[in-house]
């Protein structure tokens, strides 16, 4: 089974990277960039074959190391 879990920064959390990203993209002539939140991406494949018990699972997973969940959200997909 096969699994995507995205992790991006709580509103209100400071962005320096999405900032200097930004900043890249309008000195490379990218002007119509409003904001730039920057997050991670992670691709699991699992032995699992219960897509509840997966998502289960991956949000243990998340809660321990994948994401700080103090400044961080997380989200769930199962892909197949």
């Amino acid at each position: 089974m096969k699994a995507r879990v995205i992790v991006t920064l709580k509103t209100g959390v400071l962005d320096p990277q999405g900032q200097a990203i930004e900043g890249s993209l309008e000195g490379l002539g990218f002007s119509g960039v409003q904001s730039v939140r920057q997050g991670k991406v992670f691709d699991l494949e699992l032995s699992a074959t219960d897509p509840v018990s997966a998502k289960t699972e991956i949000e243990r997973m998340c809660e321990k190391l994948l994401a700080n969940t103090v400044i961080e959200n997380y989200a769930v997909e199962i892909i197949g």
